[in-house]
């Protein structure tokens, strides 16, 4: 018999999974993920002139920036894109967390970076994949591909490859307009467009075997 994992909990330790990734990968300096560079590019710079700028203010004012873009567009706007940003808000401070606590990593290793790649982009998929088993709100990066998809009738896998190419070219323009060169994108980046996909659906797989995802508070409104 499958065992029962509630959504409430599957939904926190996606996020907080999620986080520790993204900590772990910076960490490893291969490139960021296509979703997380350009935020990653602004970090980098504003960071230079702003010290106590994070890389999880960075993902939730650039996730904000873009969720005002998307209201824009559509012309509309409903409480899930604020319940999003909530998401998206958890996870940057939970980021800044996970940075702070792996801050004693040496990354003048290679092996070390290495290990803290790999580690962290297993551990993305991991809380992408307890986050696909949740009808709670997105963070804004999904939020837009589910969206532009419902209103324009485009299928979700077209949209989320443009959005995909549009992030990894923003986040090449903004590497170069502020370095000169390339900062936050590299062959992790190319790494985890190609094996991400399969990754999930290999993990969410392994969860649809294993548990059944139940509400453990029927909250109608998260779910909008």
């Amino acid at each position: 018999m499958k065992k029962t994992f509630y959504a409430e909990a599957a939904y926190a330790l996606g996020i907080a999974i999620l986080a520790l990734g993204t900590a772990l990968m910076s960490i490893g300096d291969f490139g960021m993920s296509v979703a997380v560079a350009p935020a990653y590019v602004l970090y980098l710079k504003m960071s230079e002139i702003w010290p106590s700028f994070s890389f999880g203010m960075a993902e939730y004012l650039l996730q904000g920036v873009l969720l005002a873009a998307l209201s824009l567009t559509l012309r509309k706007f409903r409480i899930k894109y604020l319940l999003s940003f909530g998401t998206a808000l958890l996870y940057g401070v939970l980021l800044d967390g996970f940075v702070l606590m792996t801050g004693w990593i040496p990354a003048d290793s290679f092996p070390v970076r290495l290990i803290c790649y790999v580690a962290g982009e297993l551990a993305c998929v991991a809380g992408i994949a307890l986050l696909i088993h949740t009808h709670y709100p997105p963070a804004v990066y999904e939020l837009i591909i589910k969206e532009l998809s419902a209103r324009y009738g485009w299928s979700i896998g077209r949209v989320k490859t443009v959005y995909d190419c549009v992030s990894c070219l923003a986040a090449v323009s903004l590497s170069l307009a502020f370095f000169g060169t390339l900062q936050g994108v590299g062959v992790g980046t190319v790494a985890c467009a190609l094996i991400n996909g399969w990754l999930i659906s290999r993990s969410s797989s392994f969860l649809d075997k294993r548990f059944r995802f139940a509400d453990r508070f029927a909250i109608a409104a998260l779910k909008a």
